[in-house]
Order: structure tokens, then C-alpha cells, then sequence
């Protein structure tokens, strides 16, 4: 349930209710707007609302009904904007995050990244643990590649993304990446969730393969849920019985989304096309439908790429469609960061 506290109610009053709620056996999650404070009761406890109502500083008591709470819009109208490395995700901002899939040596990275940052690209991706759907196929560097690409971006003053596998894991990205990414194939990971809700660094959420919207969110509920509110939405395709491409890219889970739940979303259309040719449409149609964000993959040598060289531009076809998405976000009425 939410709880609506008073416009220009005291933090002695708001504390109260909080106190109130935690003895009843509920989370308290407090959203604070610019008139109100909202008060997010999180648990399976049954208390009668009036109850609530009496205390002093509240206006109203609302029960959501969906299963996923702090991810809704009814718990916080205003679009979340999270920061990094001066780069804005979410509220009117579209990020850029671009860089190869894996992380194979320090050249690679470096020459990319060099790149990448002259067009003013500010986050760079990378991947150093591979869920690879053959066993036999390049798994990636482990931490070795995290200490390649924190490198690399530090000398071109980048932020780091890069998919974390389990738990175990965690504390070792925090010591090199900036944005958590959980891939895919670990979006129903709920010990992964679990852990990453206890990190307060961002994480990027991508949909699995073949997710509901709603089953999206509660995996997005879950890391709130443990106390991290800065999350990233990414759709990034699902599977259909269509073959041309990779996957299926969802745009309309763009405005869906943005409808019913405050959390940015950006969109990958890399894994979700699989083809090189196909990322510059997509990417324009995204920005079109009003992601928050684009993640790109993009390597200097596409074809000896040791991981998806199908599916990564050239560092020349990346510079030429920043530009075109540059462009296009002024008459988007969108700030291209």
C-alpha cells in the first residue's frame, strides 16, 4: 500500500509512520516529490488502512493492487533519472553506451574506446563473463577483462557496464564496473536480484528471452525491493517464431512501460536484430518510440570478433549514426547524452 503524507509534513511525522508500519511487519520505502511524500508499505501483513489514516501527517492510504509496487508509476509519478559519469538515463535524456560485446585484449578495448569517446560516448560496454549457449564457445576473461576495460575507460574518462553471472561475483564488479548488468538468461536469477538490491550502484535489468512486461517488472521489483532504487530497464528482444533475425525487437514495450512504471528503459538493438545492417533502423526507431537510452555493440574489427562480430557495427558506421541520432533528437524534442 502507499501512504500519501500531508504536503510540507515533518520528517519527526513521516518518521513516526514509518516506526508505525516496520512494528506492524511491513518495508517502509520512502519516495520523497516536491509536494508530497509518499510512503511505500511493502509486505504480506493485513492491517486495516484506517488504522494508517488516523496518524498525524497522512492524507490517504492507497492499496495497489499489481503485484509489482515500488516499480509503479502509483508509487512515484515523476520519471527516476539516474546519473552516471555526468550521463542522465531517464526524464527527457537518452544515454549512449556503446562498445564490443567481449573484452578480448587491451588494443582491442583501447582502440574502440578511443573512438567511442570522440563521438561522446560516455558509457562503454563489455562483457568479461559470457553465458554462451555452447559450452565450447569463448567464455570471456573474467576479471582480468574487468580490469582491462576500467583501464581503458579511465583514460578516456568512460563509465563501465558489464553483465554480472551470480552472486558471488558482485563484490568484484564493484570494484571495477559503474552499472551492473544483468543479462537475459539470469533476469529470473531472484538470489542475483536479491544480491544486486543490496549494491547502490545502478543495474541494468534486461528482459529474458521470453518474458512478460509484468514478469520484467517484478524482477525489477525484486532489486528495489532490497534497497536499490537505481534501476535500468532493457528490452533487448524476445523470442518469436520468426528466424530473419536474432530475436524480435519489442518497441512497444517502450511506451508501455514508460505508462505504468517510472523507471527508465533503453533498448539494445544489437542482441535484438543479431544483424549488423539492422542496428542504425532500429536504433532510430527507439529513439523514435522514446527510450531512455541505446546500448550498442561495436567493435573495431567486426569480423575476427571473438563473440557476435555479426551483430557489432564498425567503429565508422557507429560515428556515422551518432551523428544521425544526434539529428534526430532535436526534433525529438530529447537531449542526446
Amino acid at each position: 500500500m502507499l501512504i500519501v503524507m500531508q504536503s510540507q509534513v515533518s520528517e519527526e511525522k513521516i518518521e513516526k509512520v514509518v516506526d508505525y508500519i516496520k512494528q506492524k511487519g511491513f518495508d517502509a520505502h520512502i519516495s520523497k516529490g516536491e509536494d508530497h511524500t509518499v510512503i511505500g508499505a511493502v509486505g504480506r501483513k493485513v492491517i486495516d488502512k484506517r488504522d494508517i489514516e488516523l496518524l498525524d501527517g497522512v492524507k490517504e492510504v492507497i492499496r495497489i493492487s499489481s503485484p509489482y509496487k515500488l516499480v509503479s508509476r502509483v508509487f512515484k509519478n515523476s520519471d527516476t533519472v539516474i546519473e552516471v559519469n555526468g550521463v542522465k538515463i531517464g526524464g527527457g535524456y537518452t544515454a549512449m553506451i556503446a562498445g564490443p560485446c567481449t573484452i578480448e585484449t587491451y588494443d582491442q578495448m583501447e582502440t574502440t574506446a578511443k573512438k567511442l569517446s570522440e563521438c561522446g560516448v560516455k558509457i562503454l560496454r563489455g562483457g568479461a563473463f559470457k553465458p554462451r549457449t555452447s559450452p565450447y564457445a569463448f567464455q570471456g576473461l573474467g576479471e582480468e577483462g574487468l580490469k582491462i576495460i576500467r583501464e581503458v575507460a579511465d583514460k578516456y574518462n568512460m563509465a563501465v557496464t558489464s553483465e554480472v553471472m551470480e552472486v558471488s561475483q558482485i563484490p568484484m564488479f564493484e570494484k571495477y564496473v559503474d552499472i551492473l548488468q544483468v543479462g537475459a538468461r539470469n533476469m529470473q536469477n531472484f538470489n542475483l536480484l536479491k544480491g544486486l538490491g543490496e549494491v547502490r550502484k545502478p543495474v541494468l535489468l534486461k528482459r529474458g528471452l521470453c518474458s512478460t512486461i509484468e514478469e520484467w517488472l517484478m524482477s525489477a521489483e525484486y532489486i528495489m525491493a532490497g534497497g536499490n532504487r537505481e534501476v535500468i530497464l532493457c528490452e533487448r528482444g524476445i523470442r518469436t517464431f520468426e528466424h530473419m533475425t536474432r530475436n524480435t525487437l519489442d518497441l512497444s514495450a517502450i511506451p508501455v512501460v514508460q505508462k505504468i512504471s517510472h523507471l527508465p528503459i533503453v533498448v539494445d538493438p544489437s542482441h535484438a536484430t543479431g544483424l549488423r545492417d539492422k542496428v542504425a533502423p532500429m536504433s532510430k526507431a527507439a529513439l523514435a518510440a522514446g527510450a531512455d537510452g541505446l546500448i550498442i555493440e561495436v567493435h573495431n574489427s567486426p569480423e575476427t570478433a571473438l563473440c557476435d562480430g555479426a551483430q557489432s557495427l564498425h567503429i565508422e558506421e557507429y560515428e556515422n549514426l551518432h551523428k544521425e541520432l544526434l539529428e534526430l533528437s532535436k526534433v525529438l524534442h530529447k537531449t542526446l547524452v
